[in-house]
């Protein structure tokens, strides 16, 4: 199960009262069992429910209001909300239908949902357990490439948060995404192996670039292929909406293993997205990007309030990676 302290666990009592609210007394459930956690997210609390007449749904809760979140994460399910009702008006990329939203914090300290359960394969799940082929694997990847670049294809007012304060350039929202998560680490006390002026000096030197980017388009952020699911060798929906912003393309999960192998190779994911060779200003646009993922991986292990130190070694060692690659000294043991 995974660990975090944003999870918003409920009782029974409690979840039933949400059931009620959302589906009416009549589907309220018997006995205890009605309701299973889906455990391989990171921060919101999540679990498949099935209703009194044995269809099942999953409500998504969102962290309890007393707990620290990164700048980023702050009401973020609201902005899922208004990601997925962006997708659904204007994409065909298949997403989980939105059943019903609470945002009163009435029953619950917390928003939550409930949207349709999918009756399928998690992609990176089931390919981490090699029970899909190769070929159904690399079909896969080129599909998700394919529709993440329709997901793109959405032209926003501004960039930055999708429902605003906005930014008038990319160069300017980029820039305080990353300060927000820094002014985070700081604030906690996060040791992130070297001084953070460090990052902020590789973003100043190479900040120019983000002035090639004039359009803001819709960008999911998170579109791993474990934010996905599978069936008969299909992509039939994406999930986890919560970190959309209006930014660069480039910024896409998919093309994280261009700068970090360890990610995987993205050729697949590329071919089905259409991007071939990168420019010099797309390639140093990426790394950028990167290095803000490597910063947020060592940061929010924190706010997560982890005890396993894994996934903040890990977040390290990419953050390092980068760092070298951008000509700064090494980091300190």
């Amino acid at each position: 199960m995974t660990e975090s302290i944003t999870k918003n666990r409920q009782s029974p009592q409690v979840l039933r009262k949400m059931i009620e609210r959302a589906y009416g007394s009549d589907q309220i459930p018997e006995g205890d069992a009605f309701a299973v956690e889906i455990t391989h997210g990171w921060f919101n609390v999540a679990y498949r429910v099935r209703l009194r007449d044995g269809q099942q749904t999953v409500l998504k809760i969102a962290p309890p209001a007393g707990v620290r979140v990164l700048t980023r994460e702050k009401e973020m399910m609201r902005n899922e909300l208004a990601a997925m009702a962006l997708v659904s008006e204007r994409t065909n990329v298949p997403i989980p239908q939105v059943d019903y939203a609470d945002l009163s914090r009435e029953l619950v300290d917390a928003d939550y949902f409930f949207m349709e359960y999918i009756d399928a394969d998690n992609f990176g799940i089931a390919t981490a357990e090699g029970r899909l082929s190769p070929d159904v694997v690399a079909a896969g990847s080129r599909e998700l490439g394919t529709l993440n670049r329709e997901l793109n294809s959405i032209v926003g007012p501004h960039f930055g948060p999708l429902q605003g304060p906005g930014s008038g350039t990319w160069r300017e929202a980029f820039t305080q995404m990353i300060e927000d998560t820094l002014e985070d680490g700081q604030r906690a006390g996060v040791d992130i192996g070297r001084p953070y002026d460090d990052i902020r000096e590789v973003l100043a030197g190479n900040a120019a670039v983000l002035d090639d980017v004039t359009e803001p388009r819709f960008v999911e952020l998170d579109l791993w292929t474990k934010n996905s699911m599978i069936r008969g060798g299909r992509i039939v929906a994406v999930l986890d909406h919560e970190r959309a912003v209006w930014a660069d393309p480039l910024m896409e999960a998919g093309f994280t293993g261009i700068d970090l192998p360890v990610f995987g190779d993205p050729s697949d994911f590329m071919s089905g997205y259409g991007l071939g060779r990168l420019s010099v200003s797309q390639r140093t646009r990426r790394r950028l990007y990167s290095l803000y993922l490597a910063v947020i991986m060592i940061v929010e292990t924190k706010y997560r309030g982890h005890q396993d130190m894994t996934t903040y070694d890990f977040g390290r060692a990419q953050l390092d990676l980068l760092m070298k690659q951008f000509g700064s000294t090494p980091a300190r043991p």
